[in-house]
């Protein structure tokens, strides 16, 4: 009787109405999720062939998967993973707090050196911290043999770019010269990042060894081998007039870059990815969502054609319907496939590598 009474209650029924949206909400997502493997495919043919999997040794197909695990999206905020050993806060920079990074290192380590993948964090050039994101593709790939770096850089505004990137420079620098002692091999370092760390990321891969963002540390050598940018900004001066409102500029202008276009357009140009675009690229993995609220996947539309255009190696883009800004940075359906994607791509990238190496 009281059970009764409490689902003829008028809140109380709204209160359940809500709760079974959220429900179907919840369903409907992990639905349209399920079909994220199909584009991720696509994308990756699209760039390096249908047949690109027998360009990878056959002890590393083994590692690579096309499935997912039930238990990681049901429980999306539980990261750590068996075989992986951390390193948590050294120092990379003389920037304190700001100039610290973590190792990720295979317990099992590989003969001849690791393969490693440097993460960039992303929030907006003025928050953000190493331990925060791309933890699904930290452990993934450290899990499976690689050496992963996840860094903290300086932040808006109390600094102003180019400080950002001069920093991710230093980090590269660091690993070259340093992560041998962790088994990494210091000659393949892929970078990954997403929106702020996607535009660091891309902007590193398409500036190796520019001499005005190494301070003190001009002679490194800051090549990037492969990288994946994830939901970037690509251009700062919005040059094809993408962006429908003027709010990103606002944040640019004010915090980042703490200067008006018109007053220095070209730290604008500098700071832009699309304006280092050349056939010096290296394989690249381009990813964005269709459903984003804060870029413009139209812009990443762009940057991947002007890239497409001109690379030498291949450029592979993954756009991927109903995926939010910063969907990967727990576990679900749509996160574990695309990591699945992409410890792909860097397996094919470092294969290709060591083809031409030797």
């Amino acid at each position: 009787m009281a059970f009764g009474g409490v689902f003829s209650d008028p809140l109380a029924q709204t209160g359940l109405g809500i709760f079974a949206l959220s429900w179907l909400g919840l369903i409907y997502l992990h639905i349209q999720a399920m079909d994220t493997p199909q584009y991720l495919r696509a994308a990756l043919h699209r760039a390096l062939g249908a047949d690109y999997r027998n360009s990878i040794p056959e002890e590393r197909r083994e590692v690579l998967s096309e499935n997912i695990v039930s238990r990681h999206w049901m429980k999306p905020f539980h990261f750590r993973r068996d075989g992986v050993r951390e390193h948590n806060n050294i120092s990379y920079g003389e920037a304190g707090k700001r100039n610290l990074l973590d190792v990720y290192q295979p317990v099992n380590p590989r003969s001849g050196g690791a393969p490693v993948l440097l993460q960039v964090h992303g929030g907006a050039w003025i928050i953000g911290e190493k331990e925060q994101q791309a933890k699904p593709l930290m452990y993934h790939m450290s899990q499976r043999g690689w050496v992963c770096v996840a860094i903290n850089y300086r932040l808006s505004p109390k600094e102003a770019f180019p400080a950002h990137i001069v920093d991710v420079k230093k980090a590269i620098a660091w690993v070259r010269e340093n992560i041998a002692q962790y088994g990494g091999d210091p000659n393949f370092i892929a970078i990954t990042g997403g929106s702020a760390g996607g535009h660091l990321s891309s902007l590193a891969a398409l500036t190796p060894n520019r001499a005005q963002w190494q301070p003190g540390f001009e002679d490194a050598d800051t090549t990037i081998q492969a990288a994946v940018p994830f939901y970037g900004v690509y251009d700062f001066l919005d040059r094809y007039d993408i962006r429908p409102d003027m709010s990103m500029e606002d944040i640019i202008a004010d915090k980042v870059l703490q200067c008006a276009k018109e007053d220095n357009h070209q730290l604008w140009e500098d700071g832009s990815p699309m304006s280092h675009i050349g056939a010096h690229a290296p394989p690249m993995y381009v990813i964005q969502g269709t459903h984003d609220s804060l870029v413009w996947v139209e812009e990443a539309r762009t940057f991947v054609a002007a890239l497409q255009e001109v690379a030498t190696h291949p450029v592979a883009y993954a756009e991927l319907p109903g995926a939010q800004h910063a969907f990967e940075i727990f576990h679900s359906v749509r996160t574990d496939h695309t990591v699945n994607s992409v410890a792909d791509f860097l397996e094919w990238s470092h294969a290709g590598w060591l083809q031409n190496k030797g």
